[in-house]
């Protein structure tokens, strides 16, 4: 009998609306720190919601939010399920009622986290299909969860929670996570219909995915509503069809959103931010240590000036998992480098490829990079952890085996229409 394609490979998954990472949960996040950073408090009469839904978390900081900008590092969790939420029952239709799809999975797992002096941004994508330990955790019903020597990260939310899912990333990095927010499937919708839409790219031979009910043609394109989540949730339409080349995607739509929030567009238009703000707010399940407006203004004044060479987006680095040809286990020597990286406040280098398994392609319409800005190639070795950890205090090349782009990298979907 022959042996199933590996999950992050090309694989048909079991259930159609489980198909891909159903909503880009960074894009939420960065729609609270850049547009409550300039009307914050239009959010105050959401206060009591936030607070009704908000969970603890372990890490959480002890003072209460002050008027000022949070002066310390900090790591933010955003926690994307795989819900099918009222908002998007009607369009997803029997894909919305699968009766062996029950419980919700966090198949979107981001760690946004911020230094200070100077600031730097860096959000690590966790593959859904990773093999780790999860810890023993306690549901929000209360119900007790042992924990688990090895299981995908994607049934830590279904086992404890969002607190749960906070706890197995905390222990997989080894980073304090302070601040976290579980968002799903309409979240995407209504957060890009509150700017106006996005403009991603499309390269290669075009998105040819019926699973993702899409078939657009090479070029730019602003995707709004339901084809933005159907951009980020396409699989088989890009690259080689795997979850990994996917996430290489939904980091070129995350670049793009990040240029429009900062642009004048968004900033310099009361009612688009007024409209974001309330969006934002009122489409999170947030820890207790987010579930304040001061607290959500005070974080967001830490990024609004962030430069965008500054802003990385990179992919866990993974292996195969010996056995388990549909899973992927941590490349924990790689994954020092990038720890070690961002408790020294490091600049990163990228020396990999944007996106891993050929999700995305350099964008032919860009400016072409001098000498001294060109990536440095693919190196198909991993450099030695103390090697790379040693070359100095203000810069790490991170391995080539962790893709990701910076957000003045502008990328295309390697479209394989």
């Amino acid at each position: 009998m022959t042996q199933p394609p590996a999950q992050h490979a090309r694989r048909r998954p079991p259930s159609g609306w489980r198909r891909g990472a159903k909503t880009l949960a960074i894009a939420l996040t960065v729609a609270v720190v850049a547009a409550v950073a300039v009307g914050g408090f239009y959010a105050w009469s959401l206060t009591e919601r936030l607070q009704e839904a908000a969970v603890p978390l372990k890490d959480a900081p002890a003072q209460p939010p002050a008027l000022s900008t949070y002066d310390q590092p900090f790591s933010l969790l955003v926690v994307g399920t795989d819900e099918c939420d009222d908002e998007v029952k009607q369009a997803f239709g029997a894909r919305c009622s699968d009766p062996s799809s029950e419980g919700s999975r966090n198949d979107v797992n981001m760690l946004l986290h911020v230094s200070t002096n100077p600031r730097r941004v860096t959000v690590v994508s966790f593959p859904r299909d990773l093999q780790i330990p999860i810890p023993a955790c306690t549901g929000t019903d209360g119900s007790e969860f042992e924990g688990a020597s090895k299981a995908p990260i994607n049934s830590a939310y279904e086992d404890g929670g969002l607190s749960c899912v906070a706890d197995t990333v905390s222990q997989l990095s080894g980073q304090s996570i302070p601040f976290a927010a579980k968002v799903s499937f309409g979240n995407v919708v209504n957060i890009t219909d509150a700017i106006g839409g996005v403009e991603v790219c499309i390269g290669g031979e075009g998105i040819d995915d019926p699973d993702a009910g899409i078939d657009w043609p090479p070029g730019p394109r602003v995707v709004t509503g339901y084809d933005a989540l159907a951009f980020l949730r396409t699989r088989h339409g890009i690259g080689d069809g795997s979850d990994l080349a996917r996430i290489g995607n939904q980091q070129q739509y995350l670049s793009r959103l990040v240029n429009k929030l900062r642009s004048d567009e968004v900033l310099s238009n009361p009612a688009t931010l007024i409209s974001l703000a309330n969006t934002a707010v009122n489409n999170i399940t947030p820890s207790q240590s987010l579930a304040d407006p001061i607290r959500i203004a005070q974080l967001a004044y830490t990024l609004k000036d962030v430069p965008f060479d500054d802003i990385t987006f990179v992919q866990y680095p993974v292996v195969d998992d010996p056995a388990d040809t549909n899973h992927v286990i941590p490349d924990e020597a790689s994954a020092a480098i990038l720890w070690d990286a961002l408790d020294r406040n490091a600049a990163l280098t990228l020396t990999g490829e944007a996106g891993a398994n050929g999700g995305v392609i350099a964008d032919p319409s860009a400016p072409t990079p001098t000498p001294a800005e060109t990536t440095p190639a693919p190196n198909a070795a991993t450099p030695d952890p103390s090697a790379s950890a040693s070359a100095g205090p203000g810069t790490v090349d991170l391995p080539s085996n962790i893709s990701g782009s910076k957000a003045d990298q502008a990328t295309c979907s390697a479209g394989n229409g």
